[in-house]
Formats: structure tokens, C-alpha cells, sequence
């Protein structure tokens, strides 16, 4: 992957002041980030800017998330693949957020899947171009690592639901979410935090 490709990325991202100003903006629009038209995106990124609110005002970081993140020594940047519209980013983007809060030497930069097409291939996961990606760049904008789109206990109840019924229903995606809400953020601080230390 060439260097110019996260480049442009990056000067097309959005920090998360604006990313969330940016989705609020559409709802009241009448629309979400997807590119296309579509009532069930729009009525997503409804229920999905509620949970970023509400995490954004409950979310707390672990004291062993705190101590590794306050001592990364270089500069790093997560560049995030992400939508308004997507259940999974809704609770893992804002828990980012909040790493970043607590980092002097991370930054983040989120960028819009639908936008950002030929980055997204880059970092599929299985095939599929599933969201929210993590992308963990070096002070060069060099891709270290990736993670994403969800902590590894949500990847393996996914997988097992999968392999049992043969795909995802309604009846799952809300337990999914029933799940994300018990778990307050704390898989997806352990999964970065590991990401970084393996970094």
C-alpha cells in the first residue's frame, strides 16, 4: 500500500468533534453518511448517535489502559474507517475517543468508509468491508497494525452465531448490542492496548 494513500486519507478525516457534528448535521438533514438513500441507514444513525452520546458521557478508561497509553513515546496516529450508520462503530469509536483523550502521544482521525473506498480494500476483514478499522500508523504515517471492526468476545460470538445459524438476524444484532452496553468499553480498550504493546 503506497504511503500517498493514507495520506490522502488523512487529509480527507475528520477529528471526533467533527465527525459527530458531521452525523448530527445529516440526521437533522434527513440523512446519514452513507452515499445512498436509504430510510434504515438514516434510522441507524438516529439510535446510533444516541449511543455515542450516551458513551461519550459514561465511558471510563481503565487504570491499566491509562498507564500504557500515557507512556507511548512516539507519535501515533489511529486512522479510523468508520460510518455513523454502523452499530459496531457507534460503540467502539467513541471508546477510541476516549483512549485518545488520555494520550499525549496519539492521535485520531476518522474517515468515512463510502469515501474512502480503495483505503477500505486495503483492510478488509475476510472479504468483507466491515467497519469500524483501526488502522495504527507511525509518526510517518507507516501502517503498524490494524484491528477492527469489533473486540475479539463480540468477533467469536459473531463467529459462533454464524456457524450455527447461518448468518446474522435481528434477534442477534440486539443482542450484540445488549452485549456492548454490559461490556462499557472495556474489551475494546483491552484489544487496543494489546495492539499496542504487540506494536
Amino acid at each position: 500500500m503506497t504511503n500517498n494513500l493514507i495520506l490522502n486519507s488523512i487529509e480527507k478525516s475528520y477529528n471526533y468533534e467533527e465527525y459527530r457534528k458531521l452525523i448530527k448535521a445529516l440526521i437533522s438533514s434527513g440523512k446519514s453518511t452513507s452515499t445512498e438513500e436509504n430510510k434504515a441507514l438514516f434510522e441507524y444513525s438516529i439510535l446510533n448517535d444516541k449511543r455515542m452520546d450516551r458513551l461519550d458521557k459514561t465511558l471510563k478508561v481503565t487504570q491499566d489502559t491509562l498507564e500504557i497509553v500515557q507512556n507511548v513515546d512516539q507519535k501515533l496516529t489511529f486512522l479510523v474507517i468508520s460510518e455513523g450508520w454502523c452499530g459496531d462503530a457507534a460503540q467502539v469509536v467513541p471508546v477510541i475517543n476516549k483512549i485518545v483523550e488520555n494520550a499525549e502521544n496519539i492521535s485520531l482521525k476518522i474517515v468515512l468508509r463510502d469515501d474512502n473506498e480503495s483505503l477500505m480494500n486495503q483492510f478488509l476483514t475476510n472479504g468483507s468491508k466491515s467497519i469500524p478499522k483501526i488502522v495504527l500508523l507511525d509518526e510517518n504515517y507507516r501502517v503498524i497494525n490494524s484491528w477492527g471492526p469489533r473486540p475479539s468476545l463480540a468477533t467469536k460470538m459473531v463467529l459462533n452465531y454464524k456457524l450455527k445459524n447461518g448468518g446474522l438476524d435481528a434477534d442477534f444484532k440486539r443482542n450484540l448490542q445488549v452485549w456492548y452496553n454490559k461490556d462499557k468499553g472495556f474489551s475494546t480498550q483491552s484489544d487496543i492496548i494489546k495492539m499496542l504493546q504487540s506494536s
